[in-house]
């Protein structure tokens, strides 16, 4: 079976990235982050998923919460509700965050001999961060293939980002075909030590919209 590394942050976008990627028939290496998140609930959540896809996982511990500049992990920060007039890239936007996972997640998969690497970004039904665009996955594949030996020697790394044109609903639908336990998934961005969820972030109002739109009843637990 071929090697492949997932993000996995234990929400629901990634959680369908991971369901993905198995049904692709890859040996999945899932790769978690404690990096000072607010909601760190969310990496017991990101373990219980990957033991249902019997994938393995390593959470690596990165703290770029030493630097603040994000409401997800700067304690003089609050996190804001969902605002649908917001134009400006949010406050809970984390600087170069997933430039860093990626780099980290890109090393690994060396180690491994991997050659494909799964994000489960999306640019529909989103926040606006810059580091979730076509664009930038374009660009970051681009550096993949040039900054390592397996780019330069093996025919290349693959950046797979199976959820980027799909809205919340279609994620949904799709992670439903494929078998993934969003009751397991946390989300939120002020989930509780218990993992429920505040209904009124940025996150929550996004998964709570897209299992309205897929005709799906929600399975999250709200405060």
């Amino acid at each position: 079976m071929k090697k492949a590394v997932i993000l996995l942050s234990g929400g629901l976008d990634s959680a369908t990235c991971l369901a993905y990627a198995k049904s692709q028939g890859f040996d999945c290496y899932a790769l978690a982050f404690d990096y000072g998140q607010k909601h760190r609930v969310e990496l017991h959540a990101a373990c219980a998923i990957a033991a249902y896809f019997d994938a393995k996982i390593r959470v690596f511990k990165l703290a770029i919460d030493q630097w603040g500049g994000s409401a997800l992990t700067d304690p003089a920060l609050s996190i804001p509700h969902y605002d649908a007039k917001q134009t400006a890239i949010p406050v809970t936007y984390v600087p170069a965050r997933n430039t860093i996972f990626l780099s980290i997640a890109l090393g690994w998969a060396e180690v491994l001999q991997a050659k494909d690497l799964f994000i489960g970004v999306s640019a529909v039904d989103y926040s606006g961060y810059p580091d979730c665009r076509p664009e930038y996955i374009q660009a970051f594949q681009q550096l993949a293939n040039l900054a390592t030996q397996y780019g330069v020697e093996q025919g290349g790394i693959q950046l797979h980002t199976p959820l980027i044109h799909l809205s919340k609903a279609a994620t949904i639908q799709l992670g439903i075909q494929l078998g993934v336990p969003y009751e397991k998934t946390i989300s939120c961005y002020r989930a509780n030590d218990l993992g429920q969820a505040c209904g009124c972030c940025d996150s929550c109002s996004f998964r709570k919209k897209g299992f309205s739109e897929a005709g799906i009843v929600d399975p999250t637990g709200y405060v």
